[in-house]
C-alpha cells in the first residue's frame, strides 16, 4: 500500500480513538473499568473474528505463531488496558494526557534500541515537536499537573507495555497478518481481563442490568468501531509502516479526543488547544516521514 493511504488510515484510526476516549469516560460512570473493559474488549474480539470470516483471511496460528499472540495479549490488551483503566482511577487528566503523550518518543526509542531501525533527524524532530503539541494541549485550561503518584506509574506502565507490544506485532508481520493478530489477541486477552475482574470487581457484572439504553450504544461503538476497527486498522498500519511511523499519529488521538470531549461531554475548546494541535500536525508530519516524502519528490522534480 501506498505511504499516503496508510498516512490517511493511520489518521482514521485516531479519528477513532478520539470519539471513543470521551465515550468510554462515560460508560465508567455505570460499570467498574476493569469488568467494562473485558466485555468491551470481548466483544471486539468476536467483531474482529466475524470480519475476518467474512473476508475470508480468519486461519488457525500456526505453532510459532502463538507465541506472538500470547505476548501480544498480555502486553496490548491486558498490561495496557489494565495499568490504564486503574492508572486515570488515580490520577488527573492532565498528568495520563502528558504521560500517554511520550508514547511516540518511547516507541521511536526502544525501536532503535531493539530493532535498530533508526529514525532520521526530522523523524525526531516531529518526535520532540509533537510531544511539546501533546503537552501544551492537555495543560491548557487546566492547573499544572500535580505530583506523581501511583496512578501516574500505572498510566506510564500502560504506555510502556503497549510500545512493547508494537514490536511484537511487527515481528509477527512477517508471518501473519496483523489483522488476524488482533482478533486472536482480543479474544484471549479479554478472558484474562475477565478473570481479573472477578477477582477485583466481584459482582460488578450486575451493574450492567442498570445501566440506561444509550450506554449500548456507546458500548457498541466503542467495541466494534474504536476497538475492533480501530486495532485491526492499525496494527495493519504497524505491519506496513512499521513501529515508529505508526506511533507518531498517537499525538493525534489527543487532537480528536478534544473534539469528541467537546461534543459528547460539553468541554469547552480554546485558543490554547488549536496552538498545541498545529505543533501536533507539524510533529506528525516531519515524525512519519510525510515531509521527507514531499521533500524527496519535490528533488526529483527539480532535477
Amino acid at each position: 500500500m501506498k505511504p499516503w493511504k496508510i498516512y490517511l488510515l493511520l489518521t482514521l484510526v485516531m479519528l477513532m480513538w478520539g470519539i471513543n476516549l470521551p465515550v468510554v469516560k462515560y460508560m465508567i460512570e455505570f460499570v467498574d473499568p476493569i469488568t467494562l473493559t473485558a466485555f468491551r474488549i470481548m466483544l471486539a474480539g468476536m467483531a474482529v473474528m466475524g470480519i475476518l470470516a467474512a473476508m475470508r483471511l480468519l486461519r488457525w496460528p500456526k505453532r510459532n505463531e502463538w507465541k506472538y499472540i500470547g505476548l501480544g495479549a498480555l502486553l496490548n490488551v491486558v498490561g495496557h488496558h489494565y495499568f490504564l483503566s486503574s492508572g486515570l482511577s488515580i490520577t488527573s487528566g492532565s498528568n495520563a494526557g502528558l504521560i500517554l503523550g511520550t508514547g511516540p518518543m518511547l516507541t521511536a526509542v526502544l525501536v532503535s534500541l531493539i530493532m535498530r531501525s533508526y529514525p532520521s533527524k526530522l523523524q525526531w524532530l516531529g518526535v520532540f515537536i509533537g510531544l511539546a503539541g501533546v503537552s501544551a494541549t492537555v495543560l491548557v485550561g487546566n492547573e499544572a499537573a500535580s505530583g506523581m503518584n501511583i496512578g501516574d506509574i500505572f498510566v506510564f506502565l500502560s504506555i510502556l507495555v503497549q510500545v512493547f507490544s508494537y514490536i511484537v506485532i511487527a515481528k509477527a508481520a512477517a508471518t501473519m497478518d496483523p489483522r488476524v493478530l488482533t482478533g486472536y489477541m482480543f479474544v484471549l486477552g479479554s478472558i484474562v481481563l475477565l478473570m481479573i475482574s472477578l477477582i477485583q470487581e466481584p459482582g460488578e457484572i450486575q451493574a450492567f442490568k442498570e445501566v440506561p439504553t444509550i450506554f449500548w450504544l456507546g458500548f457498541a461503538f466503542s467495541a466494534i468501531i474504536g476497538t475492533a476497527m480501530g486495532h485491526m486498522l492499525y496494527n495493519y498500519s504497524i505491519g506496513q509502516a512499521g513501529p515508529t511511523k505508526a506511533a507518531i499519529f498517537m499525538n493525534l488521538n489527543t487532537l480528536f479526543s478534544l473534539v469528541g470531549a467537546a461534543v459528547i461531554l460539553g468541554e469547552k475548546i480554546t485558543s490554547g488547544h488549536i496552538y498545541g494541535l498545529v505543533l501536533i500536525i507539524i510533529g506528525v508530519l516531519f515524525g512519519s516521514g510525510a515531509a521527507e516524502d514531499l521533500l524527496r519528490k519535490r528533488r526529483k522534480r527539480m532535477e
